[in-house]
């Protein structure tokens, strides 16, 4: 029988707050995290770390769901590690003193984690990472063992709502936010629209072929664990399935999988087909695109842009490129990855999206200046013989030379001196 999980939540609320409201431009949701995290086991403790007089409007929400809040005392320096001190030593504290607990789940995007996760990993519990895809480190989205996509949590797609149009002067002037032109045409309620169910195709023979080497049936719940074991950014959502039983009779429909049986039973196979399918582009093929794109636009780069500036700019300098096909369900998803491959720096802005500055491949490290020669002190110039004053040296006085001591005439040592006998005391 299956370990029932046991899991701690630890939340960096800051970090978490700020990166909805820049990528989804909407409020953090703590019930919809929770949910999610209960239909993987049972809850035991929930802690959220932030500067919570910055944050009163969302304490009510977290009382209602009984989440500890710790109070995060900025630094005067303004360092931001602060939460994330706090919460590493919190939970390797609770990874020590509470064995019942064998589960982790990390609520946050910051790459700062990577080392706590490691460690719990190392101590044999299992971990979530619950984030966003266009703000969550992807090291970290793929070291954990599940990666809980927050985009997934929200509402199922719907229209967008009607805006009424005004005359584009009454606009500028009445003070509402004009809609971004980057962020893809959805409203800001909207789940990500799904990605193209040709591109898990990949992940799912891996997963396969895993499995028939193992000689193991491959049955539903089966095949899922495994595709997570070699990638836990998998989420059937992403595909526009709510559930995985879904994801598979969607793969069954287009001709993708063999499926048989029923009532839960499901086996799945793979099917052969005749002609060779072409290989699914992978992330990185998509960076030298916008590569090319920064190069060609330095210039307006050096003080940064946003994010729907450059996807314009992608859009009309490359017209064929489709991020979706590389498997980014939105563009800010595509600044993410690339930003971890330090082409990018991508800034926060609140609710009004990102900023993004060129990477460190941009501005690479300064060459060091060569080190200087060490100076060769020069003698100083002889000026002469220095005035001897009586009874003190001078820097140049020779040293008395003691005169050597004559050899005999066949060349050995002279006798030594005889020593003087002691003198005798009188007697009295």
């Amino acid at each position: 029988m299956e370990e029932k999980l046991k899991i701690a939540v630890f939340i960096d609320f800051d970090n978490i707050e700020i990166g909805v409201k820049s990528t989804l431009q909407r409020e953090f949701d703590v019930a919809a995290v929770l949910d999610a995290l209960k239909e993987r086991g049972e809850i035991v403790t929930k802690i959220a770390y932030a500067n919570w007089g910055r944050q009163e409007s969302s304490t009510r929400q977290l009382a209602e769901h009984a989440v500890q809040m710790v109070q995060r005392d900025p630094s005067p320096r303004g360092d931001k590690n602060g939460a994330d001190i706090n919460l590493a030593l919190d939970a390797l504290e609770m990874a020590f003193t509470h064995d019942h607990i064998n589960a982790f789940a990390i609520v946050s995007g910051d790459s700062d984690f990577i080392a706590l996760v490691n460690k719990l990993k190392q101590y044999n519990k299992v971990i979530f990472v619950v984030g966003g895809r266009a703000f969550t480190s992807t090291i970290l989205q793929k070291n954990c063992h599940e990666f809980v996509s927050y985009e997934s949590l929200l509402d199922e797609p719907q229209r967008a709502p009607r805006v009424q149009h005004q005359p584009r002067e009454s606009q500028q002037h009445s003070g509402q936010p004009q809609p971004s032109q980057g962020q893809g045409h959805r409203g800001p309620n909207r789940r990500p629209a799904p990605l193209d169910l040709a591109l898990s195709m990949p992940l799912v023979e891996r997963a396969l072929q895993v499995l028939e080497r193992r000689e193991v049936r491959p049955q539903l719940g089966l095949l899922k664990s495994t595709m997570l074991q070699l990638d836990s950014t998998f989420n059937e959502k992403a595909y526009g399935s709510g559930s995985f039983s879904d994801f598979v009779e969607k793969l069954k429909r287009s001709g993708m999988v063999n499926v048989t049986g029923g009532e839960g039973r499901y086996m799945i196979s793979r099917k052969e087909s005749a002609e060779p399918e072409k290989p699914a582009a992978k992330p990185e093929q998509a960076i030298p695109i916008l590569r090319d794109v920064l190069e060609s636009h330095r210039i307006e780069m050096d003080e940064g842009c946003s994010g729907d500036t450059l996807a314009e700019w992608v859009k009309s300098e490359q017209p064929n490129f489709d991020w979706k096909s590389y498997g980014f369900q939105e563009f800010s998803e595509f600044l993410n990855y690339a930003q971890d491959k330090m082409l990018v720096r991508v800034e926060p802005q609140g609710e009004t999206g990102l900023l993004v500055h060129l990477g460190p491949e941009f501005h690479p490290p300064a060459v060091p200046e060569p080190e200087p020669e060490p100076v060769v002190d020069e003698q100083p110039e002889d000026d002469g013989p220095q005035p001897v004053v009586a009874g003190q040296p001078t820097a140049r006085s020779p040293k008395p030379k003691r005169s050597p001591r004559k050899k005999a005439e066949d060349g050995s040592a002279p006798p030594a001196r005889p020593r003087r006998a002691p003198r005798k005391k009188p007697v009295e």
